[in-house]
């Protein structure tokens, strides 16, 4: 993997703001945003921009948590996940609103909980969208403070926490704590640390790393195919073909078990 390609996986339920926060992070609309809570993101978006002179790739993932989706439509965008994770992200956004907090929302956290294995709380850090909701004069630590679910979270994340507002929060605002630009840029410098602590190292685990070598397969024989394909259009080809392999290896497993694999707690075969 190109160490110099940050790469950023997006996760939480569907209407928390996962496109809106990509767009904020990278200054300019590159993903499509659903205007309503059946949310437009149905399946994996992968985006790359350059930020500070360094490739950022932004993979904005369907709602894993979300209850009101067939098993098969989920089963179909969480392998493509799968595949589009290859071989592992550097970092996971854990997105979560700035609200009071129902049995709804406990029930994400009790999903993060049970499908992320010890290793993926190393490579993730906790982000509140809806930060206009944040009580004037407060942190988004003073807000985690007071709920013990959430404080046990941050704490699995190392303590990394941030918060975002994609509609009210513009820049150049008085108080520079409530500004997109601010925040952007302590939530880089909090990855950047992240995966310096780590190493330099992505988080993988078997099955990511089953999937990458099924791509390069892939890759291999198309380029011995005749075409002009670029490298982009070559690993994308490639991709494509790697999920319909799986897919019929896979078809059999349910939700849980391949979201396990996804994240380290368990390992197809």
């Amino acid at each position: 993997m190109d160490m110099s390609n940050r790469r950023i996986v997006i996760l939480g339920k569907t209407g928390v703001g996962k496109s809106s926060l990509a767009n904020t992070i990278f200054g300019e609309k590159r993903f499509n945003v659903g205007h309503t809570v059946n949310s437009d993101t149905k399946k994996c978006q992968s985006v790359t921009k350059s930020i500070n002179g360094r490739d950022v790739t932004l993979i904005d993932s369907p709602g894993f948590f979300d209850t009101d989706r067939s098993e098969k439509e989920l089963k179909c965008e969480i392998l493509r996940c799968i595949i589009d994770f290859a071989p592992g992200p550097h970092a996971f956004l854990i997105l979560l609103k700035v609200e009071r907090y129902t049995e709804h929302e406990q029930s994400v956290i009790t999903k993060i909980n049970q499908y992320f294995s010890e290793e993926v709380f190393k490579y993730a850090t906790v982000l509140f969208t809806h930060g206009n909701e944040l009580e004037e004069g407060h942190s988004i630590e003073d807000f985690v403070r007071y709920n013990e679910h959430l404080r046990n979270l941050v704490k699995k994340c190392g303590g990394r926490c941030h918060v975002i507002d994609n509609k009210y929060w513009k820049n150049n605002q008085p108080d520079e704590y409530r500004s997109n630009q601010f925040q952007v840029k302590q939530l880089l410098k909090t990855i950047d640390e992240m995966v310096e602590a780590n190493g330099g190292r992505c988080y993988t685990n078997k099955t990511l790393e089953e999937v990458e070598e099924r791509i390069i397969q892939e890759v291999q024989l198309i380029r011995q195919s005749p075409g002009n394909l670029t490298n982009v259009q070559i690993r994308e080809e490639a991709k494509d073909k790697a999920f319909d392999w799986f897919w019929l290896k896979w078809v059999g497993f349910g939700v849980v078990t391949l979201i396990g694999a996804l994240f380290g707690i368990v390992m197809l075969r």
